[in-house]
């Protein structure tokens, strides 16, 4: 599509790709979508964006990021059956950290309806100094849906672009201090204003793997650890129906799971595999929200670590593992996001796995004595012939536990 163009899309659920191409000195981007009336959002809760995912109507969710070999998507859900009447503009906007879109390579926006038909395609070209880009939006005409292609660029970064459309963005405030208040007679207690949008976030690479929870100001709260992934489905062998032979597929079923080392020397781990789910308010502090097989975001599977004990913790490797649907992690594209209750998120990319593994290290928590440091691991193992993948984890690290089987 050209720059400007529009064209009709079916009100129903469809997927739109933010797509580039990865390499060195290309910026991370993240996709973001605004729901408008009038121009302006109506509050800070329609702005869907990696610390918001999803907006509150379930019309639009913000899926995360895949890489396929050098080709990265970052890639919103929007539901336009869904959306609220008054909403009239869906805008879809990128915005690039650490760098501008002049070094982003191969900028595309992509709409596919239900059944992965491409509907809409707009490349975007000729950017220079721009950090933050409107690519495109779905808008309401004559009671159907249509995309335009965009292309409007912003200098200011996605803070630049978030309050354009009216969105209050947290800013730290340095002032200076000042002379006591002359007692007054109090006033009249007013509800607070809604929590301004926070913008940062932290991503971990092989270059800068680790950070501080507590420089995040991630000291105390409940942590949620999310692993989403490709919904994909396997193939697993063959069958037949009305004489014809016919490919068998099953659902791929990941588990996240954690190794624990508390200070007092107990030891364990917290998985679905003997229904070992922990405890969030007694040790070991760690509880297994359930077994997810979609993968999606705010599901797949998901961790919750109490900060507020983290003096009871030594160490924590969350890893994951293949449970059914495939033999190893090749082809498989994952995202892992540390939701701390206070500071920024923290999230990470797996690697491409080019071993068969079925287990992948995916984070080493350590308590320092004064800090929690996280440790992006991202480390795909091959257990030896009869050895388990839990037992395979256990050796890579040095946990020293007795393992029996198990089953769920």
């Amino acid at each position: 599509m050209p720059k400007g163009s529009n064209v009709p899309v079916p009100t129903t659920a469809l997927r739109v790709e933010l797509g580039w191409r990865s390499g060195p000195g290309v910026p991370d981007t993240d996709a973001s979508a605004l729901l408008l009336v009038g121009g302006k959002v109506r509050s800070d809760a329609d702005f869907v964006f990696y610390n918001q995912p999803q907006h509150s109507s379930g019309a639009i969710r913000h899926e995360g990021k895949r890489d396929a070999g050098g080709r990265v998507t970052d890639a919103v859900l929007v539901d336009l059956a869904r959306v609220e009447p008054a909403v009239e503009t869906v805008v879809l906007a990128a915005s690039a950290d650490g760098g501008t879109f002049a070094q982003v390579p191969g900028l595309y926006i992509e709409v596919k309806d239900a059944g992965g038909t491409v509907v809409a395609r707009f490349e975007s070209t000729g950017a220079t100094v721009e950090t933050a880009y409107v690519l495109g939006e779905f808008y309401r005409r004559q009671g159907a849906w249509k995309f335009r292609a965009v292309g409007q660029g912003y200098s200011s970064g996605l803070e630049g672009l978030a309050t354009d459309f009216g969105i209050t963005v947290d800013e730290p405030q340095h002032t200076a201090p000042s002379a006591p208040p002359t007692p007054t007679t109090p006033p009249a207690p007013t509800a607070p204003p809604p929590a301004p949008v926070r913008l940062t976030k932290v991503t971990l690479t092989k270059a800068s793997p680790s950070v501080s929870l507590s420089k995040q100001g991630g000291t105390s709260g409940a942590m949620r650890v999310n692993l989403n992934w490709q919904v994909r489905k396997q193939f697993s062998g063959w069958g037949s129906k009305r004489g014809r032979a016919v490919a068998l597929h099953s659902d791929l079923d990941l588990d996240l799971c954690a190794l624990f080392e508390l200070n007092d020397g107990s030891k364990g781990v917290v998985q679905a595999l003997g229904n070992a789910f922990g405890s969030l308010h007694q040790p070991p502090y760690i509880h297994l929200d359930g077994d997810d097989r979609t993968g999606a975001v705010e599901s797949g599977e998901n961790l919750t670590i109490n900060l507020d004990h983290q003096h009871a913790f030594r160490r924590i490797l969350v890893f994951v593992t293949i449970y059914e649907g495939a033999r190893s992690f090749a082809d498989l594209h994952a995202t892992v996001t540390l939701h701390p209750q206070f500071g920024a998120p923290i999230e990470f990319s797996l690697d491409e796995c080019t071993v068969p593994s079925p287990v992948c290290a995916l984070a080493l928590i350590t308590n320092t004595g004064t800090d929690l440091v996280v440790q992006r691991e991202a480390r795909y193992l091959v257990p030896d012939r009869g050895v388990s993948m839990q037992r395979a984890v256990d050796r890579a690290y040095g946990w020293g536990m007795n393992w029996t089987p198990g089953r769920k």
